[in-house]
């Protein structure tokens, strides 16, 4: 047992020694769920009494190196990954201090490209690295934070109970860059749940509707649960029949295109709601887009299809060394249609703003085509789109837009 501010605090499961290197609200919390737990940390952060403030938590050392001689794992808890670069191979760093066995564990949320790019720096210098997001920062202190971890198997065995000291679920998600890109995956699914729940908020204030009666309703019904629902059904490999598909489906586009028509009353705009209108046949399925290729040709191809519809890319001459077509295929779709930042239907309306202005009827209709196989807008929002371009491009221009969409609303999209 360790004495701890009065308090027998249990001995730690392995003589495993820990540092921690950043000592906010993530590092600070662990380094005095680790005293909790008996293991008492070598710690360090660039504001030199901190540690005076964290119960249990000894004074830091002098620098990082020194963190990195007197521990077999370092938690680097810092902002960004030029800051845990620095702190790995800076002067004085963890690379300064390093011994054989030593594993540094990232907690900082950065990019995947940056987790390989660290551990390549730690390998060079004789060490490993694993990649751990954190979630539950605010109760860090009191062993609450969940740790999804990357990295080898018997490197992540070896540190697990350094990280049950102070974690109340370590999830092991697979090789090096899994941690981070679950840490990535469960954001996304966070912050846009909180974009919708704005949207939803928006549109109850705007009809008079009190917050506190919506958060009633969604407690007590399943819209409250339905992230949640909705993928343990995708993840149970559930196939949803395709009756109820048609249903549900039906259901909500009735539904979301009343919440549009009294948004655009009240003037609440409603931008996640107007992506997500078209695509509730894919959300309800959980379809995904397989990941393009790394080749660029390959992508460029995938990428033709997903921006044309399937077997557009069929169209392009096999082997073809055409340089137009070459720059088509491995330039415009390859390096532009499939960047990030912009969504595929962002693109397609910057494409049909362009190519609205040409008045070429032929062009308008290969990108409404594409547009209408990835479902990307309903018939409504087409004809808001053939609204919106005839006040740009002329009522000639806009006259061309407004027969290729009818004539295609005609086909029975």
């Amino acid at each position: 047992m360790t004495n701890v501010g009065g308090e027998d605090i249990p001995a730690p499961q392995t003589s495993l020694r820990a540092g921690v290197v950043g000592l906010g609200m993530i590092g600070g919390g662990v380094a005095v769920s680790l005293v909790r737990r008996g293991r008492i940390p070598t710690v360090y952060d660039v504001r030199p009494d901190v540690a005076a403030s964290l119960e249990g938590v000894p004074g830091q050392v002098a620098t990082i190196a020194e963190v990195a001689r007197e521990s077999d794992v370092v938690f680097v808890a810092v902002v960004s990954a030029d800051q845990a670069r620095e702190v790995i191979s800076g002067e004085n760093g963890i690379a300064a201090g390093a011994h054989p066995g030593l594993v540094v564990v990232l907690l900082s949320t950065v990019s995947v490209e940056a987790v390989h790019e660290l551990a390549e720096l730690c390998a060079s210098s004789g060490f490993e690295l694993l990649d751990a997001g954190v979630t539950g920062g605010n109760a860090a202190a009191q062993n609450g934070l969940t740790v999804m971890v990357g990295g080898p198997d018997a490197t992540v065995r070896r540190v697990t109970p350094v990280l049950e000291d102070f974690a109340k679920l370590v999830v092991h998600c697979g090789d090096l860059g899994a941690g981070m890109v679950t840490k990535l995956a469960r954001n996304v699914a966070t912050y846009s749940t909180w974009a919708v729940v704005r949207e939803a908020a928006a549109i109850a204030t705007a009809g008079g509707v009190s917050l506190d009666r919506l958060l009633s309703v969604l407690q007590q019904t399943e819209g409250g649960v339905a992230p949640l629902t909705l993928l343990q059904v995708q993840a149970a490999g559930v196939e949803i029949p395709a009756d109820y598909l048609e249903q549900v489906e039906g259901l909500a586009q009735k539904d979301l295109a009343a919440a549009q028509e009294f948004a655009g009353s009240t003037g609440v705009e409603l931008p996640i709601t107007n992506v997500v209108k078209p695509q509730m046949r894919d959300v309800y399925q959980g379809r995904l887009p397989e990941p393009l290729p790394e080749d660029l040709r390959e992508r460029g191809l995938a990428m033709m299809d997903r921006v044309y519809g399937p077997g557009f890319s069929d169209l392009v001459p096999e082997g073809s060394t055409v340089p137009s077509i070459v720059d088509s295929v491995e330039g415009v779709f390859g390096q532009v249609w499939s960047r990030p930042y912009l969504t595929l239907r962002d693109r397609r309306l910057l494409t049909l703003g362009v190519t609205a202005m040409l008045g070429r009827a032929d062009l308008l209709e290969v990108q409404l085509r594409g547009a209408i196989a990835n479902r990307e807008f309903t018939v409504d929002q087409l004809r808001e789109v053939v609204l919106h371009l005839s006040r740009y491009v002329g009522p000639g221009h806009g006259t061309v837009v407004q027969q290729v969409v009818e004539r295609l609303i005609a086909e029975g999209i």
